[in-house]
Formats: C-alpha cells, sequence, structure tokens
C-alpha cells in the first residue's frame, strides 16, 4: 500500500465540518436589529424595559415573541448548516 493512501485514509473518516457557529452569529445579530427596530416603533428602548412591564405592554410582547421565534430559526438551521 502508498504511504499517499495510508496519509489519506484517517481524512476519509473525518467529520463534515459545520458552519454553524459564524452563520449562527450572524442570524442572530439579524434578529436583534429586527427586535431593536420593533421596539423602537413602539416608543421603547430595547433592553430597557423590565419583564413585569414588558408582560402587560402587547407591542414589547409581539416584538419579544418575534425574537424569539427568530432565535429559534436561527438555531435550528444555521446550527447545521456545512461550509460551502
Amino acid at each position: 500500500m502508498k504511504l499517499q493512501n495510508l496519509l489519506l485514509l484517517p481524512t476519509s473518516f473525518a467529520a463534515v465540518a459545520l458552519a454553524g457557529p459564524i452563520s449562527y452569529g450572524i442570524c442572530q445579530g439579524g434578529c436583534a436589529a429586527v427586535a431593536v427596530a420593533c421596539y423602537s416603533g413602539a416608543g421603547f428602548i430595547f433592553g430597557t424595559v423590565p419583564a413585569t412591564a414588558a408582560a402587560a405592554i402587547p407591542a414589547v410582547l409581539a416584538c419579544n415573541s418575534a425574537f424569539g421565534t427568530c432565535s429559534a430559526t436561527c438555531a435550528g438551521v444555521t446550527l447545521l448548516a456545512p461550509i460551502p
């Protein structure tokens, strides 16, 4: 058996590398930007509304829900994406 074949054999069993962490960060950044815009449209500043107050304000509650859905979608889609 050639030395070249011996060196290539272990690499053929290597796991597929994933681009998940990079694309996940980009996706989460997009989600956060949309959440900031949503809060701004509702007249609030993202990150400054206490949880008890957020539960009583329908617009903020909708922004939080959309942000959570977007974040969950990012995790489900981007962390399994292979490197191109």
